[in-house]
């Protein structure tokens, strides 16, 4: 999943962000409107966390804005503010869910899962193929009843390939998905998390390398 933390408190956007990235999501920060919307007209997002109250840009202008794309994101919309009104007024922009600060980072955690499975046609949580399960509730996944001992990224690397049922997924569509903005389109990262995945999968092998296309699962 590709999210897109927008919050002009640093400390709480950076937290945020690394906490998400321990379930293999690949998460982009903007600490103000401007910022926010440069990276929206730049990736393509399942999820944006949206502060509605930012320098530059206000929250509601960049919502509209990601309501405007036409795009499939999902906007969980948050505030310090408790009152019906202002929850009512963020819905009215087009935001998918509502959540006011102070938060539970488990509570952030859930509504985020929840508003990605309905960015994308619809998959089900335990993703299962050639014997390997990918249960993504509980973040574990297993071969043959194996446990697989991934890490955030091996694991976000084997969803999305997992997740392509079979289809060629290129080395640019997995550091799109996988990694977040800062990943160097250049190196080498995608071929080394992939063959780290390959070891700890084990034989018989099933991730397959497809000449000048990318990867494939599959037996």
């Amino acid at each position: 999943m590709r999210l897109l933390i927008v919050e002009d408190e640093r400390l709480l956007a950076d937290t945020v962000a690394e906490g998400l990235r321990r379930f293999s999501m690949a998460v982009d920060v903007a600490y103000d409107g401007t910022s926010a919307m440069e990276r929206v007209g730049v990736h393509d997002y399942d999820v944006v966390v949206l502060d509605r109250d930012l320098p530059g840009v206000h929250g509601d202008e960049v919502c509209r804005a990601l309501l405007d794309s036409g795009g499939e994101v999902k906007v969980l919309m948050l505030t310090a503010s408790g009152e019906v009104e202002d929850r009512v007024a963020g819905l009215g922009l087009g935001a998918d869910d509502y959540l006011t600060k102070p938060f539970a980072f488990a509570e952030l955690v859930a509504r985020v899962q929840a508003l990605g499975r309905r960015a994308r046609p619809a998959l089900p949580p335990v993703l299962e193929n050639a014997g390997v399960v990918l249960d993504l509730p509980r973040h574990q996944a297993s071969r043959d009843g194996r446990f697989l001992p991934l890490s955030p990224k091996e694991f976000s690397v084997l969803h999305v390939l997992m997740r392509a049922e079979g289809t060629v997924v290129s080395a640019e569509e997995l550091l799109e998905k996988a990694w977040d903005e800062h990943a160097d389109p250049f190196t080498n990262a995608v071929r080394v998390a992939v063959m780290t995945l390959r070891r700890k999968l084990g034989t018989p092998e099933l991730i397959h390398t497809v000449p000048g296309a990318g990867y494939r699962f599959g037996s």
